[in-house]
């Protein structure tokens, strides 16, 4: 492991190596960010299982012959251009190893318990004895300290404490109100964003002090931080924020609404899109009515308004009115499934679905890094390894000898 693993010279991070002691997603959602951005990324998964998301499944891959590989699809989607390793940390000679690998690392990142990490000489503090420039990230639950310090903590948990469950789904008074999870593990995904952030904070602050730092990150801190246009209207009103369905608190008309043969969104954002929307909808006079003419007056009088588009959208086809207001400038668009996301021309022009060489499947369909750089484009070295699929190179690369890594294999430890 003395010599980094090759990537483009252009890439921002190509010149930065991470220990990944991540599992499921916040952290491989960070890491493979990282990797995305030209980091060599090592992955080090639990001998004989790997990650949890590993067995996330069906659906998992299949290969050229439609057969089922081992290969979960949730794994997938947050792995590619990393190498994996098996160690089994609980084993001192394991330990060992990732002491090594740390005293070559630029970036530990780990989602263990709180202490659990400690007891086997791999936290913060025994990681920057051996390497004081480690950047060391960690993400738990509920952070490092504090009463839920100790918890357990999931996604879905995490969404129904920090209020974001208690603002998504219908309004409470009409049918199927209620609390309502995100469709995706949004807690997760953007604690990996965040950590992503600060880890790039922390490298830029190392670069000019040599000096590394450990970074703690929580879920639920990273959860109610998001949430800030609610929690700032909760602070300046006293009122507790609710759900209101697809619609929006503060902007009216935005929202979905029927068509005669389906769904549109409507987003209008300013008094002059919804003159142009009454317009188009053959209505100009409502853009003058009071109740309507300035948006205050059209969150007060929400539902009275959302008919009378209802009324209009419903004597047409949703074609015919999404080529009427885009013409005329009005925001709206239609609901697609994730099959027509991928079909939709805007999506293949900026090639955000792409395909990856895998060593069982052949290839692997992914979905690309939203990032345009113009300079340093982002290059996607390999698809999301097998378990343990770059084991003997890693080991090799310590300078350990065949037969030693033979005999750790033989012990388990690898």
């Amino acid at each position: 492991m003395n010599d980094k693993q090759a990537s483009a010279p252009t890439q921002p991070l190509s010149h930065v190596r991470v220990l990944d002691l991540s599992r499921v997603l916040a952290g491989p959602w960070a890491t493979q960010n990282l990797a995305d951005l030209g980091a060599e990324v090592i992955k080090v998964e639990r001998p004989g299982s790997g990650d949890d998301t590993r067995s996330w499944g069906p659906p998992y891959l299949k290969d050229a012959e439609g057969k089922t590989t081992t290969e979960a699809a949730y794994f997938l989607g947050i792995n590619r251009s990393k190498r994996s390793i098996t160690i089994d940390i609980s084993q001192p000679r394991g330990q060992e190893l990732i002491r090594r690998m740390a005293e070559q690392s630029d970036v530990v990142v780990e989602n263990y318990k709180v202490g659990t990490l400690a007891r086997y000489g791999l936290d913060y503090e025994s990681m920057r004895k051996i390497n004081p420039r480690i950047i060391y990230c960690s993400i738990t639950g509920f952070g490092q300290d504090g009463p839920y310090a100790d918890r357990p903590a999931y996604d879905f948990l995490i969404q129904g404490m920090s209020g974001l469950m208690s603002i998504t789904g219908e309004r409470a008074d009409r049918p199927g109100g209620g609390p309502m999870k995100v469709g995706i593990p949004i807690a997760d995904l953007m604690t990996g964003l965040y950590a992503a952030i600060a880890i790039l904070g922390a490298l830029s602050h190392r670069d000019k002090t040599g000096v590394g730092q450990n970074i703690d990150l929580a879920l639920l801190d990273v959860q109610i931080a998001v949430m800030t246009g609610r929690n700032l209207g909760y602070f300046v009103t006293g009122q507790i924020p609710q759900a209101n369905g697809n619609e929006h608190p503060n902007i009216v008309p935005q929202t979905v609404f029927p068509c005669r043969d389906g769904h549109l969104i409507l987003v209008v954002g300013n008094d002059s899109q919804f003159a142009k929307l009454c317009e188009v909808l053959g209505c100009p006079d409502m853009a003058a009515d009071p109740r309507f003419a300035t948006n205050p007056q059209r969150v007060v009088n929400r539902d009275e308004l959302n008919a009378r588009v209802i009324e209009r959208l419903m004597s047409n086809d949703r074609a015919h009115w999404i080529t009427l207001l885009e013409t005329a400038g009005v925001p709206c668009g239609p609901i697609n499934t994730v099959a027509q996301v991928f079909d939709d021309p805007q999506v293949r022009h900026r090639g955000l679905k792409m395909h990856m060489t895998h060593p069982l499947a052949g290839q692997v369909p992914l979905v690309a890094n939203p990032i345009k750089y113009s300079a340093t484009p982002i290059t996607y070295r390999s698809a999301p390894p097998t378990l343990g699929q770059h084991t003997d190179a890693i080991l090799g690369g310590l300078g350990l000898p065949a037969a030693e890594i033979a005999e750790l294999r033989q012990l388990k430890i690898i």
